[in-house]
């Protein structure tokens, strides 16, 4: 089995959307773990039950610090335990911009409404007075825009007669608890998806100058129109389980340092010779603005000079 995808969640109260991910990464198949909760309050019931649960914690009140201040001190905790993901789970604090730009796509939050409907607070009462025949609950990535970041999943829940926000809350709550798991384990799993890790490549060698797609070999084949090929992603080609970019490179030398560097990383691409690298792309942590500079630079390699011109180099 792939190694589970590392998680933290951030939490500012009771850490019941805490404890369902948790138990949820416990089952079989599960394809992420708990490996830190968090949270700017030190009186966090949800701090007692992760500690029960032998799950390490940590405790950062914000007073007296500044939001980036205090942003980088828990996020350099969350990094010295290994995570990639970040789930805020009842973390009642506004992140930095910074904070929230360098996890990109990989922090997501819980939102207790049908978003985009009443974003921020009070959201029960708010589709209680409106009318509205469903509250509900929405996973979304965090953004810098407060509650308005891609949606990954969303759960109505009926409004009955008589509701209150409390009576409401309380069923929202629910569905959240069955929600939260099921996209926080389907965002991971995306990370080494060979469908969603070709698409990213494609919009990025898409985006180069008169670049098109072709398949050869059984492979995504990306080239300058009517011109040759400067990426390959190879999809457990000849039975071999990997997912890799192949881009042209200078020569043996590079192809060499690249393979010692990283050997898990980088390999030599079999018929391909040695100006040509291949870069696994289903470890989990890709860096695509380093894809897409190793994009650039082969295409570069193989564009018409004039074409080649047009770029910014």
């Amino acid at each position: 089995m792939a190694e589970k995808a590392k998680v933290a969640v951030l939490i500012s109260g009771s850490g019941t959307n805490m404890a369902a991910l948790l138990y949820a990464s416990r089952l079989p198949d599960c394809p992420y773990e708990i490996v830190l909760v968090g949270s700017n309050k030190a009186e966090a019931a949800g701090l007692r039950l992760a500690e029960a649960e032998g799950v390490p914690t940590f405790a950062l009140p914000h007073k007296g610090m500044s939001r980036e201040e205090h942003d980088a001190a828990m996020e350099a905790v969350v990094v010295e335990h290994g995570a990639r993901f970040i789930a805020l789970a009842g973390y009642m604090r506004i992140l930095s911009e910074g904070f929230v730009e360098r996890w990109e796509g990989r922090m997501l939050n819980i939102h207790p409404s049908l978003l985009p409907k009443y974003t921020g607070l009070h959201t029960h009462d708010r589709a209680i007075a409106a009318g509205d025949s469903h509250g509900g609950c929405t996973v979304h990535l965090v953004t810098a825009d407060l509650d308005e970041g891609p949606v990954l999943g969303q759960v109505p829940v009926a409004i009955l007669p008589g509701d209150t926000a409390d009576t409401l809350a309380a069923r929202v709550l629910f569905a959240e608890h069955q929600l939260y798991a099921r996209c926080l384990a389907a965002l991971v799993r995306r990370e080494t998806s060979p469908e969603w890790l070709i698409g990213q490549v494609r919009e990025r060698a898409l985006a180069l100058p008169d670049a098109d797609e072709t398949l050869s070999h059984g492979m995504a084949c990306f080239g300058v129109i009517k011109g040759k090929k400067f990426a390959y992603v190879s999809n457990d080609h000849h039975g071999d389980g990997r997912v890799a970019l192949l881009v042209k490179i200078s020569g043996a030398d590079e192809q060499e340092q690249l393979v010692e560097s990283d050997p898990v990383r980088f390999y030599r691409p079999a018929y391909f010779g040695d100006g040509w690298i291949a870069m696994r792309l289903d470890l989990g942590d890709v860096d695509w603005d380093d894809v897409a500079d190793r994009l650039r630079r082969s295409w570069l390699a193989v564009a018409p000079r004039k074409l080649a011109a047009m770029m910014d180099v």
